[in-house]
């Protein structure tokens, strides 16, 4: 036997152990990792030299309605992602309206700042210096 039917020949093995529930060298789970594992092969046997193997293998998984473990974490992972999102995007939006209030109150100080230092000047020619006051005892 050569050794690429070999090969393809442990795969189909692997494969029938693995949608029946009986790993014997992986986990059992629904992907071409763990088939490439449960049939000693490297992983890009199935994805190069083999690749009809692996189309068969998730054909089979999505028959008997089953969804791939990799497809399920991906869609675990993307709902996640989406919350994430949401929350930096609220996280976002008080930001900005934080930053918006901020400019607000810095305009508004350097306007109190600006009459300040006008007041100050106009006083400058009016200040008098009254005379020391005694201190009172009790």
């Amino acid at each position: 036997m050569s050794p690429a039917l070999d090969e393809r020949d442990r795969i189909k093995a692997a494969i029938d152990r693995i949608l029946s529930g009986t790993p014997k060298e992986s986990n059992g789970a629904l992907t071409i990792v763990a088939l490439a594992i449960e049939a000693g092969v490297p992983r890009n046997a199935l994805t190069q030299r083999h690749p009809d193997l692996k189309n068969d293998f998730y054909e089979k998984v999505r028959a008997r309605g089953g969804t791939p473990d990799r497809e399920r974490r991906l869609r675990k992972q993307v709902v996640k992602l989406k919350e994430l999102r949401a929350v930096d995007a609220e996280e976002i939006k008080q930001l900005r309206a934080d930053v918006e209030a901020l400019i607000g109150a810095l305009h508004q100080s350097e306007s109190e700042n600006r009459q300040l230092r006008l007041q100050l000047a106009e006083r400058a020619g009016k200040l008098r210096v009254l005379p020391p006051q005694p201190l009172s005892r009790p």
